[in-house]
């Protein structure tokens, strides 16, 4: 029976506190798992604003209500209001969430940071980002993260490398249609990535005719066709405004008969010996702005 599996990012400090207890109130009423990454240092989000720059970035703004999904406070954070740790602000959600069953991962650091540089910074850049985290982590959960799951799809070839001497066990970091091995030169690392196959919400609405009220509608014509897929939701939007539309999607794949869980349940059902080894570039996704790690086509 193919696989949906559900990966919550979380971007922010309000995604942290209000998204992610409506979404683990939403999962406890359908007795589902998913796994939850979390941003665990600065929330910078207002300083993403600098991308308005980039192709697409202000049509995606218009589309998706950044506004209301995000809220005016967070939009200023790391600009004209100083940028809180959500780390140390929202730590409690964060054990709630694992306390509740769920999986709980690494996001990044700061997410406007990762996602604005890594892709052009060096290894001990990477590596300091990549240990602020996972540090961050040991002290919420009091135990080594073993997921990890970039923020903003943008990675560069350091923190392949990384992940897997940092000791994580399953990455989804980029986009992709099936789960693969990363070759970063002529090494093929370990640690497998399950890659988000399906376009998000926000990538959805408001292009070629879908609303909110169609796009479940839509995704669910997507996911069934046959395949295992990862579906990446977030806390600020299927956790916020778009918590309906989230619903549709679990009662539509729980009358499909699909399977419903987390990144390591995913990755348990692998082979690692069968996973081809890809490299991962560069490249564009429907509805986003900018380039996003994607894998190339298999050696």
């Amino acid at each position: 029976m193919p696989r949906i599996t559900l990966k919550v990012d979380v971007d922010t400090l309000r995604g942290t506190l209000e998204g992610v207890p409506a979404l683990l109130r939403m999962l406890a009423r359908h007795r589902l798992r998913a796994s939850f990454l979390f941003s665990l240092g600065p929330d910078h989000t207002g300083r993403a604003l600098k991308r308005v720059f980039r192709p697409g970035f202000l049509a995606k703004v218009r589309r998706t209500s950044v506004g209301s999904n995000y809220g005016l406070k967070t939009l200023l954070y790391g600009t004209l209001l100083p940028g809180p740790d959500i780390g140390r602000r929202a730590a409690e959600p964060m054990r709630a969430t694992a306390r509740a069953g769920h999986e709980v991962g690494v996001h990044t650091w700061d997410h406007v940071l990762w996602q604005d540089y890594v892709a052009r910074r060096d290894r001990a850049w990477t590596l300091r980002q990549l240990q602020l985290a996972v540090q961050r982590f040991g002290e919420i959960f009091a135990r080594a993260p073993e997921v990890h799951g970039a923020a903003g799809w943008q990675m560069n070839q350091h923190a392949y490398e990384l992940e897997q001497e940092l000791g994580f066990r399953v990455a989804s970091d980029g986009r992709g249609d099936a789960p693969f091995l990363p070759r970063v030169g002529d090494r093929v690392l370990d640690v497998p990535q399950l890659p988000t196959t399906l376009p998000t919400l926000d990538e959805l609405i408001g292009v070629d005719g879908i609303d909110a009220g169609n796009v479940a509608a839509h995704l669910l014509r997507l996911s069934l066709d046959g395949r295992d897929h990862v579906y990446t939701l977030h806390a600020e939007l299927e956790g916020g405004q778009f918590a309906p539309v989230f619903e549709q999607l679990l009662l539509g794949w729980r009358d499909a008969g699909l399977r419903i869980g987390t990144l390591t349940e995913h990755a348990a059902t692998l082979d690692l010996r069968e996973l081809p080894a890809r490299r991962v570039g560069l490249g564009t996704v429907p509805g986003r702005s900018g380039h996003l790690a994607v894998a190339l086509a298999p050696d």
